[in-house]
């Protein structure tokens, strides 16, 4: 095994300095993971640009490897050797009230990747092995990066959402997470209805599965999805609050509004709205690693895949503007060059 890996870490708010590190001991209940990929989110943005970032603090939390070492307590499931991915959540505690409940992915006292523990951008990563997601062998790291995080906060969402076959389902906003929402909910049988800013994106919204595209710049979405009946389900993945609380009329008897883009305004609406026609508001938090399983095992069956442009660690930063700028082909993978060794 090497005895240094590079990583990239934040030096100063907003500033990723590619740095080497000497390697870690796992301990008893983590494994080191020789990583392989390890996706760009927009929820990096909180933990990089953030006045109260930690300097030397590594982030990144779509992560797909290996397992190179393991403690002495992690279960026998978990192999050296073995392909394994992390995402958000750096795996649950076992003892609160939310794990004794059986809400892993709402537990309390677990890691956040990249923001609290190191994550990704790097050759390597301890993490907990109750955070660790098994990743099927027909899955290459590079495409299985995203659906740890962006996929799996889309794919969860909808199943959350008691929606039908059949029902219309809106999926507000067509970046990172919305490319896949729309693809997702076209394979679960909706009539998806896809809202975005502009008309360059409506034709790969209709490639990725949209039935109707609605530019919010030329049409009012509110009055459209009013005239198709109103939607089951609105899934808004934009950090725009007002934009999103906007559209709470357009909701259907007893429909959801499904918040996974997390905006700095508060939502705003009139109770009115709500109660009369008994509509709800519901957040979602990503998942779960069997979730996140069942996430990759839907996508492989139904052959869905974000769209991915790659560069190399030390263009990191780099990788990072692109993604923040709203550049990126939809999302950004950071690729290592894998120096597997036997522990």
């Amino acid at each position: 095994m090497k005895s240094s890996y590079r990583a990239v870490q934040i030096s100063a708010p907003g500033v990723l300095e590619l740095i080497e590190r000497p390697v870690q001991q796992a301990g008893e209940e983590e494994v080191l993971i020789d990583v392989e990929a390890c996706g760009i989110c927009g929820a990096d943005a909180a933990d990089i640009e953030s006045p109260s970032a930690a300097p030397g603090r590594i982030p990144g939390h779509e992560v797909v490897g290996r397992i190179i070492a393991r403690g002495s307590r992690v279960p026998e499931m978990w192999q050296t050797g073995q392909r394994v991915g992390v995402g958000r959540l750096g795996g649950h505690c076992q003892t609160c009230s939310a794990c004794r409940r059986g809400q892993f992915h709402l537990c309390q006292a677990q890691p956040v990747m990249g923001n609290n523990r190191d994550g990704g951008y790097a050759e390597q990563m301890l993490v907990r092995h109750t955070g660790l997601v098994a990743i099927p062998d027909e899955l290459s790291a590079v495409e299985t990066a995203p659906l740890l995080c962006a996929g799996l906060a889309t794919f969860n969402a909808l199943k959350k959402s008691a929606a039908q076959a059949g029902d219309l389902v809106a999926i507000q906003g067509i970046g990172g997470l919305g490319h896949l929402a729309i693809q997702y909910a076209r394979k679960m049988g909706f009539c998806v209805v896809a809202i975005g800013r502009g008309m360059d994106i409506a034709a790969d919204a209709l490639q990725l599965g949209a039935h109707v595209y609605i530019d919010s710049r030329t049409e009012d979405p509110l009055s459209r999805l009013q005239a198709m009946g109103g939607a089951q389900v609105i899934l808004s993945t934009i950090t725009d609050s007002p934009s999103a609380a906007a559209l709470l009329p357009a909701l259907a008897a007893q429909g959801r509004l499904l918040i996974v883009g997390v905006g700095m305004q508060p939502l705003e609406f009139m109770p009115r709205s709500m109660v009369g026609g008994e509509r709800m508001v519901m957040g979602t938090l990503t998942g779960t690693p069997w979730e996140a399983e069942k996430t990759l095992d839907f996508s492989l069956l139904t052959d869905i895949r974000a769209r991915i442009e790659t560069m190399p660690l030390e263009q990191a930063a780099e990788a990072y503007q692109r993604m923040k700028s709203g550049r990126a082909n939809f999302r950004m993978v950071l690729t290592m060059e894998s120096d597997f060794a036997e522990d």
